[in-house]
């Protein structure tokens, strides 16, 4: 073989083995679809109290009513259940139920959540009936 014809014939070898190895690389299994995601449902600092929950249910969030003027103490965390796992797909819809004495400011928001793959969220706004709230 000449050299021209060896550097052509090398030329299209190595094409080939290129297509060769891509159709390898498609032909593969997927990879799995995730199918399942995390929901997370945050209280904002609005001093009020009260319970962010979800249907499907999941989701059961409640922040106690706070006033950041009576102590130093901190304003407490929220208890329950705040981040829940769902199926991709499902839409979930939330209900905001202040605790005696606090009202919806504003949210939950968005209302509802389609759950896809990566971050999914709501929020909700408790304030306190006696005016006192962060928001203004």
């Amino acid at each position: 073989m000449a050299p021209a014809e060896a550097a052509g014939f090398w030329r299209v070898t190595g094409v080939l083995t290129a297509l060769a190895t891509a159709a390898a690389i498609a032909s593969a299994a997927p990879a799995q679809a995730q199918t399942t995601a995390q929901l997370s449902a945050y209280v904002s600092d609005g001093w009020g109290g009260g319970t962010i929950t979800s249907q499907p249910a999941g989701i059961n969030c409640h922040q106690e009513a706070w006033d950041p003027y009576a102590s130093n103490d901190p304003q407490p965390n929220p208890t329950g259940t705040c981040t829940a796992t769902f199926e991709v797909g499902t839409t979930v819809t939330f209900t905001a139920t202040p605790d005696t004495g606090s009202y919806v400011n504003d949210g939950p928001s968005p209302n509802p959540v389609t759950i896809s793959t990566g971050y999914n969220y709501t929020w909700v706004m408790f304030c306190p009936s006696g005016g006192l709230c962060s928001a203004g």
